[in-house]
């Protein structure tokens, strides 16, 4: 058993830890880096290309960031904030390219309109109030509304052929939006900080982490390849290991852990890779969410370009297994009890019938149901051009609540303690859209002096809009989008070609 001391341990190859290696890097050159990732490859779990559905989460067609109040009242408030934490992304990814950090944009991201699609007069009522709501905000000043049968089919055909001529549907559409492959953008970023001298260690999980009284972490390692044990010491450690956030942080015993607790949710997507279909739709369209599906089991059919190739996807069909991770272990869940998260998590399970119900409904459901929700959206889908495939697991954190003692979260959470020496996120969706808003956050907490003295200055030079936002200025906002689509080649695709 060897001991070394490095700077900075980074638990799990992901997007994430990516991101905030990077960052540091950028700030603090001299730092050493060391990261750990089970898997033979980093990007294998929830930052791969077909485990998430890459839709850069900007707010212009995902429904729940803008739901509806039981008086009917909207609120633009979240949807405008997400769709701010994307735009540093972009920034960021922009400043990237220029540097030759990042490759060709192309690999990574492609122009991919936004839409939203909803069906019956009470949802089209309350798409277009929504759309009126928003059109007004300079981030999504490019939004189009259409309840016209003949304009919708411009935009996508599959959506409106062969649909009953008196169904009532609507649509809105934002050019701007666009289709990330996260695992390429994983890779990429992870190939640079090793060649910047950044330790990648594969097949090799961290099993616990135990504070030492200088304040350091042992990071204890198992090689899974000859099963040989290692400490290594670090002044700070981040756990981005998706699923696998929660288990580690809580070997940590760092106070700011407990009363969390984790729900897995596993998803199934349909793919179609014939190229007739694939070529008259080029767009990601999401809908409403079933009654009692957490947010990101909104439906939606999806333009997906992953190395170069265009597929579709359609899902995702909600599922569920103890695992953590894709690859993880039927003990996960049940070994994630404690005393102290055990009130929330029982509390969930009491009050939460409806996902329950949800759940149990989509473990069921055979081929045919399942193609039948894909027909909502796409009447002319055939069984035999769609295949399912296994998407990430999810896991929706679970925690303490002073009025109803237990709450299931939805989106994601940053978690830091030990005054600053550990941090670590739990949670999902928006999740990897808004990697860079949530890795600057982790180092403005973590490290309050080094940030507000000298790296905000760099990180603003290639992020204008950190701690500043655009869409309060619309020549600002206008200005950014113009800019970063330049440098990123989101040039508008064509649209479809309406099938004879």
């Amino acid at each position: 058993m060897s001991k070394n001391t490095v700077d900075v341990v980074l638990v799990g190859g992901g997007v994430m830890s990516a991101t905030l290696g990077t960052l540091i890097k950028q700030v603090q050159p001299d730092w050493s880096i060391e990261i750990f990732e089970s898997r033979s490859q980093v990007a294998t779990e929830s930052s791969n290309a077909w485990n998430n559905a890459g839709t850069g989460h900007a707010a212009l067609c995902e429904l729940n960031y803008m739901p509806e109040g039981k008086d009917g009242s909207l609120s633009a408030a979240k949807a405008i904030d997400i769709n701010e934490q994307f735009q540093l992304s972009r920034q960021w990814w922009s400043s990237l390219v220029k540097k030759g950090v990042l490759g060709e944009p192309s690999s990574f991201i492609n122009a991919t309109p936004h839409m939203t699609f909803v069906r019956g007069e009470a949802n089209v009522d309350y798409l277009r109030r929504r759309y009126e709501l928003l059109k007004g905000e300079p981030l999504f000043a490019d939004m189009e509304f259409s309840d016209d049968p003949a304009q919708i089919a411009e935009w996508t055909p599959l959506l409106v052929d062969r649909r009953a001529k008196d169904e009532v549907f609507a649509a809105t559409r934002s050019e701007s939006g666009t289709d990330v492959d996260f695992g390429a953008v994983t890779r990429q970023l992870i190939d640079h900080l090793v060649a910047e001298g950044a330790g990648l260690h594969l097949e090799q999980r961290v099993t616990k982490l135990r504070r030492q009284a200088d304040g350091t972490w042992n990071v204890h390692v198992e090689n899974l390849a000859g099963h040989a044990r290692t400490i290594v010491n670090a002044k700070f450690v981040f756990v981005g290991a998706g699923g696998g956030a929660l288990p580690l942080l809580q070997t940590s015993g760092i106070p700011e852990i407990k009363g969390f607790g984790g729900f897995p949710i596993s998803g199934k997507f349909l793919k179609c890779d014939n190229p007739e279909i694939v070529k008259q739709h080029r767009a990601k369209v999401y809908g409403k969410a079933a009654v009692g599906a957490p947010p990101m089991s909104v439906p939606h059919l999806d333009t997906r370009v992953v190395d170069g190739k265009e597929s579709l996807l359609f899902g995702p069909y909600a599922g569920f297994s103890p695992n953590f991770l894709k690859k993880g272990s039927w003990w996960d869940l049940p070994g994630s009890v404690r005393a102290h998260n055990l009130g929330p998590m029982v509390k969930v399970g009491l009050t939460e019938f409806s996902l329950e119900k949800y759940l149990v409904g989509e473990v069921l459901a055979s081929r045919e149901k399942q193609m039948a929700a894909l027909r909502e959206y796409m009447p002319t889908a055939r069984t035999e051009d769609w295949q399912m495939i296994t998407a990430g697991q999810r896991v929706q954190v679970m925690k303490k609540d002073p009025q109803k003692g237990g709450i299931l979260q939805f989106g994601t959470e940053v978690i830091t303690g030990a005054e600053g020496s550990i941090a670590g996120l739990l949670g999902a969706s928006p999740g990897a859209s808004t990697a860079v808003h949530a890795m600057v956050g982790v180092l403005q907490r973590c490290f309050p002096e080094q940030y507000d003295s000298r790296w905000k200055i760099v990180f603003k030079q290639q992020i204008p809009a950190l701690g500043e936002g655009v869409n309060g200025n619309a020549a600002a906002a206008a200005a950014t989008l113009a800019e970063t689509a330049e440098v990123l080649g989101l040039v508008p695709a064509a649209q479809p070609a309406v099938a004879a």
